[in-house]
């Protein structure tokens, strides 16, 4: 199945990039980043930002732009059956050049999960440095870390906005 990524969700205020590799099928259908409900992306963030969670869609993004935080993912298609990273082939990656060159607040970049930031390096080669840091999946399908762990893990953010 051929999977085309989201336009990004930013602002030129924005700071800190988090970067996912590719929108799973659920999300795809629903048109949303992490769309699926079982994803904790959402609520390490507004759980992180010490705001109301919310499953508005809309709230979501007002929430990532308000706190000067875009949002992506590295691969801009790729073929794909399922929402595994382990099952992406024939990948392109997003064009990072001009959109950090639009973005220029942006110094640091946050791979949420091992696979986005294996993708990036592969395929992103920037002049500029950044500061980059690979946290763990917030997808369901990584199970080897407890939901606390991992939000510990994500509190980083706070220290860098």
């Amino acid at each position: 199945m051929k999977s085309f990524s989201f336009a990004p969700i930013s602002s030129k205020k924005s700071k800190i990039l988090i970067l996912g590799t590719m929108p799973g099928t659920k999300s795809l259908e629903l048109n949303q980043y992490y769309g699926h409900n079982q994803n904790n992306f959402w609520k390490f963030l507004f759980s992180i930002l010490e705001e109301e969670f919310s499953y508005d869609y809309e709230t979501r993004k007002t929430l990532l732009i308000k706190n000067n935080i875009a949002l992506w993912d590295v691969l801009q298609f790729c073929d794909r059956v399922g929402s595994l990273d382990s099952a992406i082939k024939n990948e392109i990656a997003n064009d990072f050049e001009n959109f950090l060159e639009n973005h220029p607040s942006i110094n640091v970049i946050i791979f949420n999960g091992q696979k986005a930031a294996v993708f990036f390096k592969k395929y992103i080669h920037l002049n500029k440095q950044y500061q980059q840091i690979t946290l763990p999946s917030t997808s369901p399908a990584n199970a080897g870390k407890a939901f606390q762990d991992k939000l510990n893990e994500w509190k980083v953010i706070k220290t860098l906005l």
